[in-house]
């Protein structure tokens, strides 16, 4: 009893007077709005289902948001709980295939492998935090133009399936719409991992551009109970890029001050 009487009151003064304010707003804003706006069926699903998923994914993404601005690696343990709802749902709405296949063949293997790697860069003043640091010129031009590519070859694949769902109400054009979007999300969100894996600060610029596509795709699909998560995802991104660029620079101050040579000591005569 003791021993869980302190863990408990380490998690909870490991997280900052906001950083707890944050994690309760969203959630109480996710909860109240799926009271005030139920889900319907959709596929011969019920609601209830598909809104306890929702609620699921909002929670376990709130808390992994905060770990990784947090520098933790524990957010990958997390993580693996997200993707697991990141499946079903699509499954659930038979819908954005892209994002569901990338869940399940990129971001399962890829949290696992970056626990591992984050595990083994540990603060060497803090261990509880990750050395983190920042990406070259080239390899953002390179990543750009793989977004493009695969968008427009994932997309055009997907679009052509001939799976249906009721989830748009038989509108084709706006599921013509989310099928690409998807596909640059799927796209955006590999290069996200591959950037959390290597410990870049720019993770947070494509979660930036990840959080603007959802939202789209999340008001095209009628799921306003999610736009809660991106209106989390828009100030958590910005507070994690804020304390990884500070620590960033504070890290190469460091670096540079241990680096100087020092002055000889002169003699006296």
């Amino acid at each position: 009893m003791n021993y869980l009487k302190e863990k408990l009151s380490y998690l909870w003064h490991y997280f900052t007077c906001y950083e707890k304010w944050w994690f309760s707003i969203i959630l109480g804003l996710a909860v109240l709005i799926a009271i005030k706006f139920p889900e319907h069926d959709v596929n011969g699903v019920n609601g209830k289902i598909i809104e306890a998923l929702y609620l699921s994914n909002i929670f376990f993404n709130v808390l992994c948001e905060l770990l990784i601005a947090k520098q933790s690696k524990w957010n990958f343990i997390v993580s693996l709980l997200v993707e697991a709802t990141e499946i079903a749902i699509p499954l659930v709405l038979i819908s954005r295939f892209a994002t569901a296949a990338v869940t399940l063949f990129f971001w399962i293997p890829i949290d696992i492998i970056s626990f591992i790697n984050w595990h083994r860069h540990p603060d060497q003043v803090e261990e509880s935090l990750t050395e983190v640091r920042k990406l070259s010129g080239w390899a953002e031009a390179a990543t750009i133009v793989g977004i493009v590519v695969w968008t427009f070859a994932i997309g055009t694949w997907t679009s052509q399936l001939n799976i249906t769902t009721d989830l748009f109400g038989g509108n084709k054009n706006v599921e013509l719409w989310v099928h690409y979007l998807d596909a640059c999300v799927s796209a955006v969100g590999i290069a996200n991992g591959l950037f959390i894996l290597f410990r870049y600060r720019e993770q947070w610029l494509a979660w930036y551009l990840s959080a603007t596509l959802e939202t789209i795709i999340n008001i095209l699909s009628g799921q306003y109970i999610l736009l809660v998560l991106k209106a989390g995802y828009f100030t958590n991104t910005t507070y994690g890029y804020i304390k990884w660029t500070k620590y960033i620079q504070e890290h190469q101050e460091n670096q540079t001050a241990a680096s100087a040579p020092t002055a000889a000591p002169t003699n006296a005569s």
